[in-house]
C-alpha cells in the first residue's frame, strides 16, 4: 500500500467513527485524528518523502509525548491506543 492510500484509508476509517462511534470513541478518534493529521502536515510541509511505518513512528512519538503529559486518562488512553492499533492495520 502507498503511504497516499495509507492516509486516505486512515482518514476514511476517521471519518467512518462519527457514524458508528460511542461518544467516549469519537473523543479519543478526534483526539488521534489530530496527531495523525499533525504528523501528516508536518511531513508535506517539510516534503518529506516518508514510509508508512515512519509515519505510524512521528505519530506514535507525538502520542507518547502527550500521554507523558498527562492529557489523556487511563480510559482515553486505552481508547486511543485501541484505534490506533485499528488504523495501523489498515496499511
Amino acid at each position: 500500500m502507498s503511504l497516499v492510500n495509507y492516509i486516505d484509508a486512515a482518514q476514511q476509517y476517521f471519518d467512518d467513527l462519527v457514524i458508528k462511534a460511542t461518544d467516549d470513541e469519537l473523543f479519543a478518534g478526534g483526539y488521534l485524528r489530530g496527531h495523525f493529521d499533525l504528523a501528516v502536515g508536518y511531513a508535506q510541509v517539510e516534503e518529506l518523502n516518508l514510509e508508512i511505518d515512519e509515519l505510524n513512528e512521528t505519530v506514535e512519538k507525538s502520542l507518547v509525548k502527550a500521554y507523558r503529559n498527562g492529557e489523556l486518562n487511563e480510559e482515553d488512553k486505552a481508547l486511543v491506543v485501541r484505534l490506533w492499533d485499528e488504523v495501523k492495520a489498515l496499511a
